[in-house]
Parts: C-alpha cells; sequence; structure tokens
C-alpha cells in the first residue's frame, strides 16, 4: 500500500510539472497568431553579422546607389564644360571675320510693278488700233491647268472692275494666236498676255500684283462702266457668234460655177465675233 501510494504522488508530480512547462513554452500555433513574439524578436534570437552585411550591400543600398549616380552626373558635367573652354578659347584665338550683310529686296508685288512701268512705257511693244480699250489674249480650253486659272483670275479681275475688255481666244481663232506672236516677236508666248491702252502690260503675275498694289485700279478709271450684272445678249460674253453666211458650215454654194467654197467671212470654226459687243 504505501508504495501504490508512493507511485501516485510521483505521477501526479510529474503531470503538475509537465503543465506547467507547457504553460511556459508557447505552441507553435500561439507564436504564430502572437504578433508581439513574432514582431518584437528577442535580442538572442536576431543576428548582428547578417544585418551588418545587407546594410553594407550596395546592391540593396538605396542612398548608396543614388550617390553614386548623382556622381556620375557631375564627372559628366566637368567633361562638357571642359570641351565648352576649349571652343571658346578656339573662338577667341581666331581672328573676328566680318559679318556679311544684309541686303533686304523689296517684295514681289514692287518687283512686278517696276517691271509693268517699264513694259507699260516701253514704245517698241505696241498693238496698234486698240488705244481706246483693254485687250486680252487668251485661252478658254482646259488642257493645261495652270494657264486656264491665269486666264480665268485675269477676267474675274477686270470683270471686278466692271470694265468692258476685248478678250481674244486663241481657242477660238487661231489668227489672234499668230497676231500675238508678231506683237511680241516670240514663237513661244505663254497666256495671258495684257494691253492697255494699245500698251503691253504682261501676263497673269503683273495683273495681279497691280491689283494688289492698287496701280490696276489708277490705270482703269478713264475707263466707262458697264452695269452690273451686264451679259452680252448676242454671244453671253463668249464674243463669238456662228457665221450667218454659211451657219457655222464653213462652206457655201457658188451658184456660178456650180461648187461649194470656203466661207471667206468665219474663221477656222465657223464662227465670227460678236457683232453686238465687240462691234
Amino acid at each position: 500500500m504505501a508504495e501504490l501510494k508512493n507511485n501516485k504522488a510521483r505521477s501526479s508530480s510529474g503531470s503538475m510539472a509537465e503543465l506547467e512547462n507547457n504553460r511556459t513554452k508557447p505552441s507553435s500555433g500561439s507564436m504564430f497568431f502572437n504578433r508581439l513574439y513574432t514582431m518584437h524578436a528577442t535580442s538572442g534570437e536576431s543576428n548582428p553579422t547578417k544585418v551588418h552585411l545587407l546594410l553594407n550591400n550596395q546592391s540593396l543600398n538605396r542612398a548608396a546607389s543614388i550617390f553614386k549616380f548623382y556622381s556620375s552626373i557631375d564627372s559628366i558635367k566637368g567633361k562638357v564644360r571642359k570641351l565648352c573652354t576649349l571652343f571658346e578659347f578656339d573662338k577667341s584665338s581666331s581672328p573676328k571675320e566680318p559679318s556679311p550683310k544684309v541686303v533686304l529686296r523689296p517684295p514681289k508685288s514692287i518687283g512686278y510693278s517696276s517691271s509693268f512701268s517699264l513694259s507699260f512705257n516701253n514704245p517698241l511693244i505696241r498693238l496698234p488700233g486698240t488705244e481706246d480699250r483693254i485687250v486680252v489674249y487668251l485661252t478658254s480650253l482646259r488642257g493645261i491647268r495652270r494657264t486656264y486659272e491665269d486666264c480665268y483670275a485675269v477676267r474675274m479681275i477686270f470683270r471686278g472692275f466692271r470694265v468692258w475688255v476685248d478678250e481674244r481666244d486663241i481657242s477660238m481663232d487661231a489668227a489672234y494666236k499668230k497676231e500675238l506672236q508678231s506683237v511680241l516677236k516670240e514663237k513661244n508666248v505663254s497666256l495671258p498676255q495684257v494691253f492697255i491702252k494699245g500698251k503691253y502690260v504682261g501676263g497673269a503675275d503683273v495683273i495681279k500684283s497691280m491689283f494688289e498694289v492698287g496701280e490696276l485700279a489708277k490705270i482703269l478709271d478713264g475707263f466707262p462702266r458697264r452695269q452690273p450684272g451686264f451679259v452680252c445678249q448676242g454671244c453671253g460674253d463668249v464674243r463669238f457668234v456662228p457665221c450667218g453666211n454659211c451657219s457655222g458650215s464653213r462652206k457655201v454654194f457658188d451658184e456660178d460655177e456650180g461648187l461649194l467654197k470656203r466661207c471667206l467671212e468665219c474663221n477656222e470654226n465657223g464662227l465670227i465675233r460678236c457683232p453686238d459687243c465687240c462691234s
């Protein structure tokens, strides 16, 4: 009986000791959920050598990498300053060259006006029989776009002044082309070409520049003005009508000889000048 009592006392004392040890030592689960234990480790568990190595590692040390970056920029700036001083020294040592003089050229409109004054007062280029009118040689065909646009622009400029213009379309009558070539004494002539009061003025560029400067309005002051929107009832401002003798066929019947002959009153297209606006 005494032995049984001693065994019970020993077993109870051993179980009590185990319970106290379990209370003092936290379990793995309690360590996982215990923030104080996980966040604030004891000094015995931390390794100072590892922390020192991490701080001394330049690849992970951000401050060291930033310092290295700015030091490289400073070195580049120093090199650039040295190069600038070298170039400045070369400039100062080289003799100064005289700066080129800037020559101001007049605008195109002024240049065209001067050429207009020369051509307008040139007695060699004149169109006889047209001292009381404005004559424009042009074309109504659109074969060459630039030529047609220039001719159209000149026509619109003169129509804006409401003056009557003797428009001589070389596409309607080839005789006008030969006439212009003989007056300008050139085989290849550009269109349009303008004559005012029998004096040669120039082409589209000259007329446009004169219109912009205001010289054209001064020259056209003495010409009579037409009513706004006036259109010739005979030709519709085309300046040509079909021939009344041959009805535009260019052929007439000769009763004496009994043959068809070429009409002598019309041009190669069977047209004549409008008797209402071009007489």
